[in-house]
């Protein structure tokens, strides 16, 4: 082989191999952004580019891929729907403090399917994404009428919207099947 052809061939290598990078990225890129939905777009803008997003959004899954999540009981799942309808039943007379209490009720879901009890708001909301991209969005919009109304800049109707946003995410969360249970070894 002669020099020439040494060198069109190292650049067909080359030229190659970032073909193959610029696929891999592509197909990373729409993976990520099919699964995260609008949380791609919000993590893109957060971060400053398509890059870092992705490396962060690559790290939310593995975090939460460690995090043993599970559904739950029947008999949890009956305790937090009698919860839910409690919490129903009380906005009516004070709106606020329902609101409140169904943040925390979502808390106590979560914890039970095996998120970290002690995590603040945002990174419940990284966590959600993971497997909740489209509902994290509601979740974000109740949470966010809730600190308004505390500081009085909400009326009641946005109260009842953020029941129905936190609604929406207590019925994916309690919903999911319960595993089939385990079969004994033989």
């Amino acid at each position: 082989m002669n020099t020439t052809e040494l060198i069109v061939l190292a650049l067909a290598t080359v030229m190659l191999i970032a073909a193959v990078l610029i696929l891999f990225r592509r197909q990373r890129t729409q993976k990520l952004r099919s699964k995260f939905g609008p949380e791609y777009g919000r993590a893109v803008q957060d971060s400053g580019g398509a890059a870092k997003a992705e490396a962060r959004l690559q790290a939310r899954e593995k975090r939460v891929g460690h995090y043993g999540l599970r559904p739950l009981t029947r008999e949890e799942r009956q305790r937090f729907e009698s919860d839910w309808r409690k919490l129903q039943g009380r906005f009516v007379d004070n709106p606020k403090d329902a609101t409140a209490l169904a943040d925390t009720l979502l808390g106590e879901v979560m914890s039970a399917r095996g998120y970290p009890p002690d995590s603040d708001f945002d990174r419940r909301l990284e966590d959600l994404s993971v497997d909740h991209a489209q509902t994290v969005q509601n979740y974000r919009a109740a949470h966010d009428m809730a600190l308004r109304h505390a500081r009085g800049e909400a009326s009641t109707e946005d109260m009842r919207q953020a029941m129905i946003h936190y609604r929406t995410l207590f019925d994916e969360l309690v919903d999911q099947p319960e595993a089939p249970p385990m079969k004994a070894a033989s």
